[in-house]
């Protein structure tokens, strides 16, 4: 029975479990759970999660949830992936879990919650909080930094020291990439004094594609599409400016 993966491709684990499938040729059945129409609050899928969040695989009768879960399920369990995604030595698989754990708690809070507070919230009709965006950036800043002191020290291109990716990497920069969506001036505040982590990115991004691309096409439209957003939003609040300011002139 083809495995099945239930995700939404604006989710950052979805992404990843999404791209690892199909750079190591695993088959697999894609299906939506449209998280802006809620869909995964349903009772069908709450059956398949009870937790009610994607990702979540389903291969034959085993149901499990948990991106790194899933992609360590995938690396362990399907033939053909290459060593490099989840080592067989044991001191090299107990670093990458060290990665993953970090993560949760720190670059993957820090960059949720600044981009639901700054950009996503509107959107999916949750109320923008500046105060928590601006604690969140805070995180955000400081994982950014430790990636780069701890994690990307050594000659490797990738986390400790690999010379190709993990699935701590891929984990990692798919969180990272929805900084896209932010404007340029706050992307270029938040990522633009990481050298290192954007050099990171790139080569994540070729040692995957041209599967990370398509994955990010969803992405990369909402980009566009929340820039014409802030565009208008400026332009109109410049002519309310105009207005305001001439109205005096004619009393």
């Amino acid at each position: 029975m083809e495995l099945k993966v239930y995700a939404d491709r604006m989710s950052q684990p979805s992404r990843a479990v999404i791209i690892f499938c199909k750079v190591n040729g695993i088959k697999f059945e894609e299906i939506k759970v449209d998280l802006s129409k809620r869909q995964q609050l349903s009772a069908e899928f709450k059956e398949i999660n009870p937790m009610r969040q994607v990702p979540t695989i389903v291969d034959g009768r085993f149901k499990l949830f948990e991106s790194h879960a899933i992609l360590i399920y995938l690396a362990s369990a399907f033939p053909g992936v290459a060593d490099h995604w989840y080592p067989a030595d044991v001191t090299r698989r107990a670093k990458i879990h060290s990665v993953l754990d970090w993560h949760h708690s720190n670059l993957r809070w820090g960059a949720a919650t600044f981009i639901i507070n700054t950009v996503l919230g509107a959107a999916l009709g949750l109320p923008m909080k500046p105060q928590v965006a601006a604690e969140a950036e805070k995180i955000l800043s400081s994982s950014l930094s430790k990636i780069e002191s701890i994690w990307l020290k050594g000659n490797g291109r990738f986390l400790l020291g690999g010379l190709q990716p993990s699935i701590a990497d891929l984990s990692l920069v798919c969180e990272i990439m929805q900084l896209e969506l932010l404007d340029e001036k706050d992307r270029s505040r938040v990522l633009g004094p990481h050298k290192k982590v954007q050099q990171w990115i790139e080569d994540t991004r070729n040692a995957t594609k041209p599967h990370f691309d398509e994955a990010h096409n969803i992405f990369y439209k909402a980009k566009t599409k929340f820039q014409v957003q802030r565009t208008l939003q400026a332009n109109s609040e410049r002519e309310e400016s105009s207005i305001r300011k001439a109205l005096p002139s004619k009393m």
